[in-house]
Formats: C-alpha cells, sequence, structure tokens
C-alpha cells in the first residue's frame, strides 16, 4: 500500500506535513508506506535536523509548488512540475494508491477532474464532511462545496455517492439518506428538491427517509445528508464556528470538542477513478496524520471499485 501525500501544500507546508507523515507512519505496518511528493531534497533536511529517519519514507520529487492563493488553472500550466500535477501523474500511473493535499484546494479538484476523470456514469464529484452526532456517531454531508448549483439528478446521485462512503468506509450500515430541506413535508423546498425527492422516493436501492431540516443536522435521523454544494458549504462553516466559538470563550465540551477538523483529517472527492483526499488549508501535524489514516482506510475498503459497480 502507498499512501501518497503533497508535503507543500497547505498554509503550513512542508513542516505540518512532514512532521504529520512521521506521526501516521507510527501507525502504519511494514507493507504500508507513505510516498512524499515534492522537494525531496528539503525533505531529507527538515527530517535531519529533527533527528527522524527519512528513510522510512518514499519519495517522488517535484520543484513547483502551486500557492494557496495562485488561479488554479493558470498555476498547472504554468507550473507543469507542481507537486499537485506530480501526484496525480503517480495516482494514475499506479506508483502511489491514494493522493491526498491541504494544498491548493482548486487544483486538487482540476486534478481530480481532469487527470483522473469522474467513474463512468458520475455527472459530478462531490465532497463530504463529517457530522458529530449527539449520540456518539457520525453523519455526512455533502456536497460542501464542488457543486454550488445542481440538478436533481446530480443531488440523487450524491445519495448514492454518499451511502456507499458511509457503509464501506465508516461501517454505517444501511445508511438512513435526507435530503435537506425547509420542512419535513413531502411538497416542502424550490423547485430542486421537490424533483429530487421523486427520484429518492422512487429508488428502493437508497434508504431514503424523507426531508430533514437545519435542526436535524446532528441527531440521529438521517446518517448521509443530502444537498446542493452551496448549501452545504454554508453548513459546513457553521458547524466549523462551534468549535472556533467555544474555544474563544475558553470553554471546554466533549461534544464540541469533536466539531474540530483535525479529528477527521480530510475529505474525499467521491466519484473520481482514484482516491483523492482534500485537507483543510490550515491543517496541523494532527490533521495530516489523520487525513493519512483515512487514506490508508479508503484504500481498504475499495471504495471506488464499489461506486464503480454501482454505476454500472
Amino acid at each position: 500500500m502507498k499512501i501518497g501525500i503533497d508535503i507543500m501544500g497547505g498554509d503550513n507546508a512542508p513542516d505540518a506535513n512532514l512532521r504529520g507523515a512521521y506521526l501516521a507512519s507510527k501507525e502504519l505496518s511494514g507493507s504500508e508506506k507513505i510516498v512524499l511528493v515534492g522537494d525531496k531534497d528539503l525533505a531529507i533536511k527538515w527530517f535531519s535536523s529533527n533527528n527522524i529517519d527519512s528513510s522510512i519514507f518514499e519519495y517522488i520529487h517535484a520543484d513547483e509548488v502551486i500557492h494557496m492563493n495562485e488561479h488554479a488553472t493558470k498555476a498547472i500550466r504554468k507550473k507543469p512540475n507542481n507537486s499537485i500535477s506530480v501526484g496525480f501523474r503517480a495516482l494514475k500511473s499506479k506508483e502511489i494508491d491514494v493522493f491526498s493535499s491541504s494544498g491548493n484546494s482548486g487544483a486538487m479538484l482540476v486534478g481530480s477532474m481532469f487527470s483522473i476523470g469522474p467513474i463512468k456514469g458520475v455527472i459530478r464529484p462531490g465532497i463530504t464532511s463529517v457530522l458529530p452526532k449527539e449520540n456518539g456517531g457520525v453523519g455526512l454531508i455533502l456536497d460542501v462545496g464542488v457543486n454550488a448549483d445542481c440538478k436533481p439528478d446530480v443531488l440523487f446521485q450524491f445519495a448514492i455517492l454518499g451511502s456507499l462512503f458511509a457503509e464501506n468506509v465508516y461501517n454505517i450500515k444501511t445508511p438512513k439518506v435526507g435530503l435537506l430541506n425547509i420542512g419535513e413535508e413531502k411538497g416542502k423546498g424550490n423547485l430542486l428538491t421537490q424533483a429530487t425527492y421523486q427520484l429518492l422516493e422512487d429508488n428502493e436501492d437508497i434508504n431514503f427517509i424523507g426531508n430533514v431540516e437545519g435542526r436535524d443536522l446532528f441527531n440521529d435521523k438521517a446518517d448521509v445528508i443530502v444537498c446542493d454544494g452551496f448549501t452545504g458549504n454554508v453548513v459546513l462553516k457553521l458547524a466549523e464556528s462551534f468549535y472556533t466559538l467555544m474555544k474563544k470563550k475558553q470553554l471546554s465540551d466533549a461534544y464540541f470538542d469533536r466539531f474540530n477538523y483535525e479529528i477527521y483529517g480530510g475529505t474525499p472527492v467521491l466519484g473520481v477513478d482514484g482516491n483523492v483526499l482534500i485537507g483543510h488549508g490550515i491543517s496541523n501535524e494532527h490533521a495530516v496524520k489523520n487525513m493519512l489514516l483515512l487514506g490508508k482506510d479508503l484504500i481498504n475498503s475499495q471504495l471506488n471499485s464499489k461506486i464503480k459497480t454501482a454505476f454500472k
């Protein structure tokens, strides 16, 4: 197993990525190897200065970087040997089994769509966020930002992608799927949610439980909540603010501590023909470690193979 990471991406690169890779390596077996994509000499020098054995990692050298504030498409053209593009080439050629980065999210999405490409039958890949539940479990919401505008058939596919992810990675059996709406009744919502409701209701392969409201995000009513990326991103940023506000007020609560993004590390791009993980731009070493361990879980779950089967 080869777990690839872009060591040059993110606000805290390369330190957070290299330290996170080291922390993750201590939780992997001998057959599980972390592959560092980026400036090899810089990485080896950093490990040496921190008394870490650099030989425990494999390396794919890339001498260019796409910075966080750069336009993704333009930067990819101008910098063909950037760490993100090199990582995607390695994923496509199967040098690595998963590629992760906390770097430029636009470049990661461009690479996902055009270097790897969608799985046949998937209209629009999406990304998820974890919703901590009051009962100690977790739920998922998608999409949370890639697709600001959606059509009903795209939301329908999100329900399939989210269900497969919840079942195979988070071990939620027969996940309950809810459609985020402004009311529970079938006729509620705008034209998008009304049409999507009909598609979900008519499909027996999805455990659709109907509409859910904003107050249901963190209870046990649904395991997978489907919405367009505009709405999902608003929900995501709101949820992230809970943890930030608690810390600012110097309050500690076991439940709200679970809103800390570091715990979850990153999110997969669901529906592309390869294992791709996008981390938060401000990721520290703990978030990077958990992103790499999630990459291991993605590989072991064979999620992509199961998505391909579902979309045949």
